[in-house]
């Protein structure tokens, strides 16, 4: 998938460019596609090196937080939940227990230990399954809750605005928080209509009730609030929750005895090793990115959404994070690229940046996770996974859209 994305941008850039050449008589097109490169691999270059520091500061918190047990207690706050989200599980099962690992360090952004756990959830739930090349009820489930991206603390977002000049990198933790519910609640939603779960369960009442309360009740005082004030008020609130996170994490290895400085240093150096091994992704795919810009074909492609859009009478100011959003299901290092585009095109802190990252953090990817868990493990027959996936997709999407005009639409008015 990647491969053909990737070839496929190049191909129709070369394309484009001839076009202008020949048919708009721009002799210049070629140099500029060749400077369009170079630009943006040299740019690439410079936003992964200068991760490095906030990736390491960012990685060795969450480690920090790792080994104080928060990842643990997580666990077990979801397994009499997650025991009910998957009937046909045997109480007791090993998969059970992975499965809440999995999603546990998912939602405290532990991504390097999340997908080892999630492929050993993806196994064990194979030994249930009688029909090896069919995905089972809860095989589904469980890779759309992973698709939905089920994400409390966005690191890479923060630290990649970070890099690009934000004034303050978190004011979009807020609107991330609830463009994810929002498709995580959706995608569940579709999955447990098709599979019948039995929604009236105290426990899952509880706890959709709850979340949902939570989320509807912060955006609804969020709305309430003039427009003007949105803004600041969702960037203390972030920054505000998040150093009581790190405070957390600190009282928490203070308690269990754990040497925070050493968990740390242990972090950070995992953070350097991420930043070193995204370079060349990231190159590849601004280059690619950069090329179709500078040919002209995604400014056409944005333009053509753009006067779709203002002919039905809508706002368009959102199309410009659309191309980020067509990524998203199909390739988080192409969303990724997308969405660092757009933040230099528009600026961080503009209303395209920050709406680039809220989608950006609002969803997983689809189809690679589809692609990782499934073909571990011999799935052919997906059913209905990549249905529930891309309804989780569109709802985050929407949501995203939704929260980015509640929170940063007073840009747009001023």
């Amino acid at each position: 998938m990647l491969n053909a994305l990737w070839v496929g941008f190049l191909l129709a850039a070369f394309a484009a460019a001839c076009y202008r050449y020949i048919a708009l008589d721009d002799g210049g097109i070629f140099a500029a596609l060749m400077q369009a490169a170079f630009a943006s691999a040299k740019t690439g270059f410079e936003i992964a090196l200068g991760l490095t520091g906030v990736m390491c500061l960012w990685l060795g918190v969450l480690k920090i937080g790792e080994r104080a047990g928060f990842l643990d207690a997580l666990a077990r706050l979801l397994a009499p939940l997650f025991a009910r989200l998957f009937p046909d599980v045997p109480r007791g099962h090993p998969a059970l227990g992975s499965i809440t690992m999995n999603l546990s360090a998912n939602v405290l952004g532990l991504d390097n230990a999340a997908t080892p756990m999630g492929l050993k959830a993806m196994r064990e739930l194979q030994e249930l399954n009688p029909h090896k090349d069919t995905a089972s009820d809860a095989q589904v489930l469980f890779l759309v809750l992973n698709a939905s991206s089920v994400t409390l603390l966005p690191v890479t977002i923060f630290t990649y605005r970070a890099q690009l000049g934000a004034a303050d990198p978190t004011d979009v933790f807020i609107p991330i928080l609830i463009a994810t519910y929002c498709s995580t609640l959706a995608g569940f939603a579709f999955v447990a209509a098709v599979q019948r779960l039995r929604l009236s369960d105290p426990v899952l009442l509880a706890w959709l009730g709850g979340l949902t309360a939570a989320v509807g009740g912060l955006a609804a005082w969020f709305a309430s609030l003039p427009p003007e004030q949105l803004a600041p008020t969702s960037s203390q609130m972030s920054n505000f929750l998040l150093l009581v996170l790190i405070v957390l994490f600190l009282l928490g290895a203070t308690v269990k005895r754990v040497n925070a400085y050493e968990a740390f240093i242990d972090g950070a150096k995992e953070g350097f090793q991420v930043a070193v091994t995204i370079i060349p992704y990231l190159v590849a795919m601004l280059v690619a990115i950069a090329l179709l810009r500078a040919s002209g074909l995604l400014g056409l492609l944005v333009e053509a959404a753009r006067a779709g859009v203002q002919a039905l009478g809508y706002d368009a100011a959102w199309v410009e994070a659309l191309p980020t959003m067509l990524m998203k299901p199909l390739s988080g290092s192409g969303a990724r690229a997308m969405m660092i585009e757009t933040m230099q095109t528009h600026g961080a802190d503009s209303f395209a940046g920050r709406l680039a990252s809220i989608v950006q953090g609002s969803t997983e990817t689809t189809f690679y996770v589809l692609a990782v868990y499934f073909g571990a493990v011999g799935i052919k027959r997906v059913r209905h996974a990549v249905a529930g996936g891309l309804i989780a997709d569109c709802a985050g999407f929407a949501a995203a859209v939704a929260a980015a005009y509640l929170f940063f639409g007073a840009q747009l008015r001023t």
